[in-house]
């Protein structure tokens, strides 16, 4: 095992553990989720909390959706050693939903399909951000690496 990094850094399967950040990613991509379960657990005002968010149907849908890969990598994240070659993938299929979330965001925008509001512009700029960290972050690069995983 290569010592890069200290051994507080790894965990008692020897596993480095993954960053804060790595967390924020999936709760962001998976933000649809969230509040689905959210809106589930406040029975009465499930739904009206459902259309303050989204008040078109089909954009609840597509976040469901485009959030499926990080709802998946929470689940995924307890099974690091068992499903070593489906974990090393994952971050570029994280990458992968998030450049298509921000492609169909920027198509929907230019055919007039969306509207640009403060909220669009926000949350496009935190997909840029947890794209950029997905990429270039080398902590986060060597949690998804198995030399320096115990594997």
């Amino acid at each position: 095992m290569n010592l890069i990094y200290s051994p507080d850094d790894y965990d008692a399967s020897g596993q480095l553990r993954l960053p804060l950040g790595f967390w924020a990613v999936l709760l962001l991509q998976a933000r649809t989720w969230v509040l689905f379960v959210a809106a589930g657990a406040s029975r009465e005002q499930g739904s009206a909390l459902l259309e303050l968010f989204y008040p078109d149907a089909h954009a609840f849908w597509f976040g469901l959706v485009m959030g499926v890969p990080a709802a998946a990598g929470l689940l995924l994240t307890g099974y690091r050693q068992r499903l070593p070659r489906l974990w090393q993938a994952w971050r570029q299929v994280l990458c992968l939903s998030l450049l298509l979330v921000l492609l169909l965001q920027g198509v929907m925008l230019w055919h007039g399909e969306a509207e640009l509001s403060l909220p669009v512009i926000i949350f496009t700029g935190f997909d840029l951000l947890a794209l950029c960290y997905l990429n270039f972050n080398t902590h986060l690069r060597h949690c998804f690496d198995p030399q320096l995983n115990g594997g």
